[in-house]
């Protein structure tokens, strides 16, 4: 058996992801735990729960002040996050 050229595994793995359309969900993963870099330790701090379901971040504030002020910014904060992840996954943020 002669050996081809060698890839990188992180090619393998994103070629993978890509044929089986996990890349998406992955990158909605992705999103979810980017939210603590995006917004930093004062707003994580207030954080209870977050997911994203069908590109729309839900998010569980444990402050309602907090939450209408995040409220008036949630463009800043989508554009945010998409430009962290490298991709336009998510479309709106929840907050609850």
């Amino acid at each position: 058996m002669k050996r081809t050229e060698a890839e990188p595994i992180g090619d393998i793995i994103k070629k993978l992801l890509e044929t089986e359309h996990l890349d998406g969900k992955m990158n909605e993963l992705r999103a979810a735990e980017l939210w603590a870099e995006v917004v930093g330790p004062g707003v994580n701090r207030y954080t209870v729960n977050r997911y994203v379901k069908g590109g729309v971040l839900y998010v569980r504030l444990s402050s309602a002040v907090l939450r209408n002020e995040l409220m008036m910014g949630r463009s800043t904060l989508v554009k945010r996050l998409n430009d962290a992840v490298g991709s336009e996954v998510i479309s709106d943020i929840v907050f609850r």
